[in-house]
């Protein structure tokens, strides 16, 4: 690529070759890690395995991924991420009320605790930040039933205070597994970059 300089010159932006081809490499491996999780975590969400669920309530899947992912990512990628994987969980489940503004939300919310540096990196600040996000989603959604109409008062809060903490409790538990890999690999793709 060639451009023009204050002096009138020609001049090229050009990188040195490899750097191009070192990037090309880091960028296919990042979308193929990104791509296989959505749908290593997509396909959980469809099976139920023995032993994973506790009281008829398995692991949200996507909302482990999109915490996972937040944890170490600008605002703007969480919301994208949130706006994201909240489209295919809709389009999984085809139910009311939508998964997308608790996903953003939650996707905002972890990213932005990163920032402000209230949590560290490791295993038990993560499985902590996706009990209470957890919450969040599901009283997200509780008000959206609400606000739709969907049941009754009294049986949403029936239903929410057993979803709610049972959810929280089993995605927490989940979530070191999903983090472990993708932490270990933001830190070998580090070293590699540098």
């Amino acid at each position: 690529m060639l451009g023009f300089g204050e002096d009138g010159e020609v001049t090229s932006y050009l990188l040195p070759r490899n750097y191009y081809l070192l990037n090309m490499s880091a960028y296919l491996s990042n979308t193929f890690i990104i791509l296989s999780s959505v749908t290593i975590c997509s396909m959980l969400l469809l099976f139920n395995f023995p032993g994973m669920e506790i009281l008829g309530i398995s692991p949200n899947w996507i909302l482990i991924l999109v915490i996972v992912w937040s944890v170490k990512r600008p605002i703007w990628q969480a919301a994208i991420a949130g706006i994201s994987l909240g489209l295919i969980y809709d389009g999984i489940t085809v139910s009311t009320p939508s998964h997308i503004l608790s996903l953003v939300t939650v996707g905002i919310i972890t990213a932005s605790l990163n920032k402000q540096k209230y949590i560290g990196e490791d295993l038990i600040s993560v499985a902590l930040i996706a009990f209470f996000m957890a919450i969040i989603a599901e009283t997200i959604v509780a008000f959206q039933y609400i606000w739709e109409q969907i049941l009754t008062v009294s049986q949403i809060w029936q239903d929410y205070q057993r979803v709610m903490i049972i959810s929280a409790l089993i995605n927490s538990l989940w979530t070191p597994a999903i983090y472990f890999p993708f932490n270990k690999y933001w830190k070998r793709s580090k070293t590699h970059n540098n």
